[in-house]
């Protein structure tokens, strides 16, 4: 079967096509015939330790198809059921996962806009309701809103009735993400938004800040808290991996701060985020309450295109690979 992996480069990281055997489910495992997956950041940078793709690691984290084979164990689930999935090597004709990460896809919902939700949404439950544990009425700040992520954070929050402030470097996004119900936009690149976030909650400062970009955003997300909030570290797009610790802030405004990564959790663990997911936010999904959005469609033979896409920061939401024609 024809796989994507992920290679480091003297620039960064690429995409090499390769063929390799159809897996085998092993004991509580299934195999999905991919027809769609999702592109995440931070998978194709590969930019921290737990990420490294030196030798090379099977690409994709995500995505949708049907179940192929099912290993000794696996009850719940049969042969054909339409399932959205997280699964290493999800850049494939075929992807083994544990039985534990496949939800079952809504009736009527296509494979595109069902690889387009695992990963972002799940990350989004986890960042903002599971860990941040955001309230009615709470702020919301998000550095990055218009990613996939971003835009599933703001769309959890407005669940919860709370309010949300959206960081982007474009205004177009932020009175985008305004019509899917963002309350405050602020336009800054990286840096320099904690100001007028603290402006637009008269003072208070947020209860909960989600920094999908990095070290460039961390001073001003730890600024902008309120005493008691809380700071999600979820992604560096910027490749800024250190920054200033305000310790004063920290100490005086009793912050909380935590990272958002599946890379040191097992299984059993990932899977009570995706029970949580499919409590908390999987109704809204299937009601068409909320809804990924979709920048752009590629083709299988097309995913260095869409790597390259991503890398431009133009997008807003999700870039989907379609495998299955």
């Amino acid at each position: 079967m024809k796989s994507y992996w992920i290679v480091k480069t003297a620039h960064g990281t690429a995409l090499d096509a390769r063929e390799v055997p159809v897996p085998h489910p092993a004991a509580g495992q299934v195999v999905v015939r991919m027809h769609a997956s999702s592109i995440n950041r931070g998978d194709i940078l590969a930019s921290i330790s737990r990420h490294s793709a030196a030798a090379g690691r099977p690409a994709g984290v995500d995505g949708a198809g049907t179940i192929y084979a099912i290993g000794e164990g696996v009850h719940k689930l049969a042969v054909g059921d339409r399932v959205m999935v997280r699964a290493k090597g999800a850049f494939a004709e075929y992807a083994a996962t544990d039985a534990a990460l496949v939800t079952p896809m809504p009736a009527g919902m296509s494979f595109e806009h069902a690889a387009a939700i695992p990963v972002a949404y799940i990350t989004a439950y986890e960042a903002v309701m599971q860990l941040g544990h955001l309230q009615a009425g709470e702020w919301l700040l998000v550095a990055g809103a218009s990613s996939g992520v971003g835009i599933a954070a703001l769309q959890a929050a407005k669940l919860l009735s709370a309010r949300v402030i959206g960081i982007s470097g474009s205004a177009e996004k932020l009175d985008r993400l305004k019509a899917m119900g963002l309350d405050v936009g602020i336009k800054a690149r990286g840096a320099g938004f904690a100001a007028a976030a603290r402006e637009a909650t008269a003072g208070k400062g947020v209860n909960l800040a989600v920094n999908l970009v990095g070290g460039t955003a961390f001073p001003d997300c730890v600024e902008a808290l309120a005493d008691f909030g809380r700071l999600a570290v979820v992604g560096y797009v910027d490749g800024l991996m250190k920054a200033e610790l305000d310790l004063e802030s920290v100490h005086g405004k009793r912050l909380q701060i935590f990272g958002v990564s599946n890379a040191p959790l097992a299984t059993p663990r990932r899977a009570t985020a995706q029970r949580g997911f499919e409590r908390e936010l999987l109704p809204a999904l299937a009601e068409g309450r909320i809804a990924p959005v979709i920048d752009r469609v590629f083709g299988f033979d097309e995913a260095a295109d869409a790597k390259t896409y991503v890398e431009r920061n133009a997008l807003l939401g999700k870039v989907v690979i379609k495998i299955v024609p």
